[in-house]
């Protein structure tokens, strides 16, 4: 969590944190307070994610909805995206097994930009997991975004079939976890004076199963969202 967030996840007077992917060679230059968590982890540094194939009729307005949501601190890039052996392209008419690299538009905080936290005191675990507990934007708490990346992060689509066990064969088995972000959702539920609850567990799985898809119009969204919302969510 390396990036303020002025818009969606806190306010211009209070920022929240919010995630950024930023390249190993620059980590490696930062006096960086998760360095200890992170050299406990022998895996490689990877990146793993979904590629989004927007139809043409489409792509319009996607982006632009995308240029508003990512407006504080993120620039759109062009990088390649290595598939995952098992992946599979599926198109209104055919179903292929890309074999190799797809270039993909993605958003990227840059360390560059005004929001990045180049203070060590801004990135310290503890002061960031205190902002993420206080902090509120348009989207809503910041605490219901570092638990809802982290239930994404222990979904089925990042276990075994994925490459679990980091070694880029995409048959690995266990799961992908991030240590970073498990650190910070520990604390912020400390701060709580509490661990995550049930209803707190089902209501993140509820939100990722819900988000409205990229493909959606405007109206869709906002009526899935509105729907959503209004809901009442029980553990089972």
């Amino acid at each position: 969590m390396k990036t303020n967030s002025g818009d969606h996840r806190g306010t211009p007077e209070s920022p929240g944190r919010v995630v950024t992917v930023i390249e190993q060679s620059f980590w490696e230059t930062l006096s960086d307070p998760q360095r200890d968590i992170q050299a406990t982890n022998s895996k490689p540094s990877t990146v793993w994610g979904a590629a989004y194939h927007i139809p043409a009729s489409h792509a319009e307005e996607v982006h632009a909805y995308l240029d508003d949501r990512e407006i504080d601190g993120y620039t759109v890039h062009f990088t390649p995206f290595h598939p995952a052996p098992s992946s599979t392209i599926t198109t209104t008419t055919t179903t292929t097994s890309p074999t190799s690299p797809i270039t993909c538009m993605v958003y990227i905080g840059l360390p560059t930009n005004a929001q990045f936290l180049r203070n060590p005191t801004d990135r310290d675990p503890a002061n960031v997991a205190r902002v993420i507990s206080q902090s509120c934007g348009q989207s809503g708490e910041n605490r219901e975004y570092l638990y809802l990346l982290e239930k994404a992060l222990e979904g089925p689509e990042f276990a075994g079939g994925v490459d679990g066990n980091g070694d880029g064969d995409g048959n690995g088995v266990g799961r992908v976890a991030d240590s970073h972000i498990a650190d910070l959702a520990r604390r912020v539920r400390a701060i709580e004076g509490r661990e995550v609850s049930e209803v707190d567990r089902r209501r993140s799985e509820i939100v990722l199963e819900n988000l409205p898809g990229p493909e959606m119009s405007r109206g869709e969204r906002a009526e899935r969202m509105e729907e959503f919302e209004g809901g009442d969510v029980r553990a089972e």
